[in-house]
């Protein structure tokens, strides 16, 4: 469309009718017009592109479960759509682009089986699919939280502890390993990055409760992405990690390793008395 209003400015320009002093103040005008259009970006036009291929991506993909135009879909007009899945999906509207990027880049959706967890797994689209996918859900009506910038450079290790101890130790262990809930499992947390940890806390993915400003500014967001990145992999200075899952397994070593020194020691203690 722009290079049609280009070339129809400058069939004006170069028409000899009318008065020539007219004419060639107009031509000035014209030309200087057809220049700033044709050096000036279509505002939105990336924007555009990416919202009509995440539709695509969406209504091959995504509308079984969640209906057209993000709606949501019932048990009482449940279908089975692409891929044979069938319905019963809630409503996208007003979940924005936060919640849409969090399930996609952690391959939680699209889910096979509509009554299965949303569980990590590898994503089934790739970065670009995922970027138009979280494109079209932003531009829905209601729109929605955006995905939230973590700078986990930014935050204080100790204060991400003590606030990852009050807010997400109980379900995902204190060394982000995970562990069971009520309903479902609290997800280890070893392969999440800063963006999509600071999702999970603005959404509330599944089971999780979601937090917001008032309860967990983007501050203590950074600095628990800070701990979590680092409780994945520390350094274990005080000995073996055993796998960081916490006080069982190392009890569990514990005494092995106690009644091993035990036997040892009650078979040294029968030979001599022997």
């Amino acid at each position: 469309m722009r290079s049609a209003s280009i070339r129809a400015l400058l069939v004006a320009v170069a028409n000899p009718t009318g008065p020539c002093l007219l004419r060639r103040s107009w031509a000035g005008g014209l030309v200087v017009l057809a220049v700033v259009l044709a050096a000036t970006p279509v505002a939105g036009a990336g924007a555009d592109d990416r919202v009509g291929r995440g539709r695509e991506l969406y209504v091959e993909g995504c509308v079984s479960c969640h209906g057209i135009g993000g709606r949501g879909v019932s048990a009482a007009d449940a279908a089975r759509g692409a891929g044979g899945v069938r319905g019963e999906g809630p409503s996208l509207l007003g979940v924005g682009a936060a919640s849409a990027h969090f399930y996609l880049s952690t391959g939680a959706m699209p889910l096979r089986d509509p009554d299965e967890q949303p569980d990590r797994r590898d994503p089934a689209y790739d970065e670009a699919e995922i970027d138009a996918l979280v494109a079209y859900v932003a531009s829905l009506p209601r729109g929605g939280p955006p995905i939230p910038e973590v700078r986990p450079e930014r935050g204080d290790l100790a204060q991400g502890f003590a606030a990852y101890t009050e807010f997400c130790a109980g379900c995902h262990q204190s060394a982000v390993r995970g562990g069971v809930v009520v309903g479902g499992t609290a997800p280890p947390l070893d392969r999440s990055t800063a963006t999509q940890i600071g999702e999970a806390i603005r959404i509330g993915p599944y089971l999780m409760p979601r937090f917001g400003e008032d309860r967990i500014d983007a501050a203590t967001v950074d600095s628990i992405a800070r701990y979590v990145l680092y409780a994945r992999d520390p350094p274990d200075e005080g000995g073996f990690g055993l796998g960081h899952v916490g006080p069982i397994p190392e009890g569990l070593v514990a005494w092995l390793a106690a009644g091993v020194v035990l036997v040892a020691v009650c078979r040294v203690i029968g030979k001599r008395a022997g």
